[in-house]
């Protein structure tokens, strides 16, 4: 099965992150190499960007391609599933895992 690719919302999502970093559209397209009209219709659905033009986008607002491109996975693990991966680690596992948590956590989505 082939999925189409939801334009609107993946500017959106650029819109979004652009604005997060307080950048407005002539900041970005400067640091892209376009120019600020192409930018807005890449945010409104409108067009679409070059891979080139993507990796470099994704690198300047530090998201990951697939952030854009797919929905986030909400309510696959709970509590308990998390409680009992975290009891069959060792202690050195566990200490490791909270580095990564500390890491990760600002920069996940609120």
């Amino acid at each position: 099965m082939q999925k189409e690719v939801n334009y609107l919302k993946v500017g959106s999502k650029i819109r979004i992150e652009r604005e997060r970093f307080g950048m407005n559209r002539e900041d970005l397209s400067g640091l892209l190499d376009i120019s600020s009209y192409f930018l807005g219709q890449i945010e409104r659905g409108e067009r679409r960007m070059s891979v080139n033009t993507l990796v470099n986008l994704c690198e300047c607002l530090h998201i990951s391609i697939d952030s854009l491109f797919f929905e986030q996975v909400t309510g696959s693990i709970n509590n308990d599933d998390l409680h009992s991966l975290i009891n069959k680690c060792s202690e050195k596992e566990i200490v490791v895992i909270q580095g990564v948590v500390k890491l990760i956590l600002p920069h996940l989505a609120r």
